[in-house]
């Protein structure tokens, strides 16, 4: 039973990498395939980077023939639209492609499906209706399948609302009372794992699992609040005063997040997530719990059975930070690079001048390092070159430094420092680029 092989699609993320791992070391064949994988995530010859999404339904066949595969974990998922994420595209046109492939494969595979839980009447967002849209086409096929609704999954690793979730526990802050009061029923990435597990070894004429659709959380109603009070116990920050920010700064907060992500980036904080957020996460276990007979772990068994470590902490205090810190630098390049040509150029010129640079040469070196701060701004705006323009901000940081000291010494020591305030501004472009891993 144990040589089934299981094709782990979307294994960079916080479920996939977790089912992927978890279910090698049970001793399955796991073929685990993304996207794009960080070199810490290639464990295995079989963990394998290709653009699935791309693939028609005969490649996709292919893929399913080649590998021999039985047992198919589709845990692919994007928050919101927006630059390389297609809810419809991933959600709905991916699973369809997916069903008509094991159709035609001659194979008999099964078909593990992670959804959301909830219902379709309460789905307000492109996330969840086209989710929704593709347990409805699941169920509509003959294949053998299992649509799992997770809850709010707590895993070791920390990606998206996970890590937001974390961040809170570790600052002085609330989200809103409405907020804090939602449901928010969680599970542990085990249990989905232990849930994956269990369908495997099962006969795949079994009737019991040939179409069932289950909610993968605690039965224990709990909160928001409460979810977060027990990552604040194992902080150590439980006894801190707390401050709830008000509603439109959330709501704030997700536009931003919106703007952001129409730059490449990913924050936990969209307006999908709120929307998410607002909705809570509920549902009823009761029939994968009396299916596979697994008892779900509680919060306080996941999250209580260890005090945070070092790590941890660091992670929780710096997450909201980074953005704070990529943002900084954006506006420091642009404004610096901006004020140089465009309000105090002849200042800036005035400067080449007092020692004595060549006229000829005053007007292209201030132009063009202006324009290059800009440039340099630019680019750490956008994710896919960000790492490229904070490794660019740090050779110029260190280029302008070196010339002063050489051309123009005095500056070190003229009252306002300018030169020395370099040194630091370096080191936090470096500790920005040390932090742009998001898994």
């Amino acid at each position: 039973m144990n040589q089934r092989t299981i094709l782990v699609l979307g294994a960079s993320g916080l479920i996939g990498r977790f089912v992927t791992d978890d279910l090698r070391a049970r001793g399955f064949r796991v073929v685990g395939l993304a996207r794009s994988l960080s070199p810490a995530q290639t464990m295995s010859a079989l963990d394998i980077e290709l653009p699935i999404l791309s693939r028609d339904a005969a490649a996709l066949t292919r893929l399913l023939s080649e590998h021999a595969v039985d047992i198919v974990v589709n845990c692919l998922g994007v928050l919101q639209d927006g630059p390389g994420s297609d809810t419809h595209a991933v959600h709905r046109d991916f699973v369809a492609r997916l069903l008509q492939a094991i159709a035609d494969s001659g194979r008999v595979i099964r078909l593990v499906h992670i959804s959301i839980p909830g219902t379709a009447e309460a789905d307000r967002t492109a996330f969840a209706t086209t989710k929704r849209e593709a347990e409805r086409l699941i169920a509509a096929s003959d294949i053998p399948h299992a649509i799992l609704r997770p809850g709010f999954v707590v895993a070791p690793s920390a990606y998206g609302g996970s890590a937001l979730l974390r961040a809170l526990a570790a600052f002085p802050l609330d989200l809103p009372a409405a907020e804090m009061a939602t449901p928010f029923q969680p599970v542990a990435v085990e249990d989905i794992a232990a849930t994956i597990a269990w369908l495997t070894v099962r006969d795949i004429d079994d009737p019991s699992v040939q179409a069932v659709t289950w909610d993968l959380m605690q039965s224990e109603p709990i909160t928001m609040a409460g979810v977060i009070k027990q990552f604040r116990h194992a902080f150590g920050t439980a006894g801190w005063p707390r401050m709830a920010m008000p509603s439109f700064m959330l709501d704030l907060g997700a536009k931003i997040g919106d703007l952001a992500s129409t730059l490449g980036w990913m924050p936990p904080m969209r307006s999908t997530a709120v929307a998410e957020l607002r909705r809570g996460v509920t549902g009823d276990p009761s029939a994968w719990i009396a299916a596979t007979g697994l008892v779900p772990r509680t919060l306080m068994a996941v999250i209580g059975r260890h005090s945070a470590t070092i790590q941890d902490k660091w992670f929780a205090r710096l997450f909201l930070i980074k953005a704070l810190i990529v943002a900084s630098l954006v506006v420091f390049w642009l404004v610096s690079g901006f004020i140089a040509l465009l309000v105090s150029y002849r200042a800036a010129a005035g400067i080449l001048i007092a020692h004595g640079f060549p006229s000829a040469l005053v007007d292209p070196i201030t132009i063009g390092t202006s324009l290059m701060d800009m440039s340099i701004g630019v680019l750490i705006a956008f994710r896919r070159t960000a790492a490229i323009g904070l490794a660019a901000g740090i050779v110029a940081s260190l280029g302008y430094m070196f010339g002063a000291a050489v051309l123009t010494p005095d500056l070190w020591i003229e009252p306002l420092g300018a030169l020395v305030k370099t040194g630091p501004a370096i080191v936090l472009m470096l500790v920005a680029l040390l932090m742009l891993d998001n898994r």
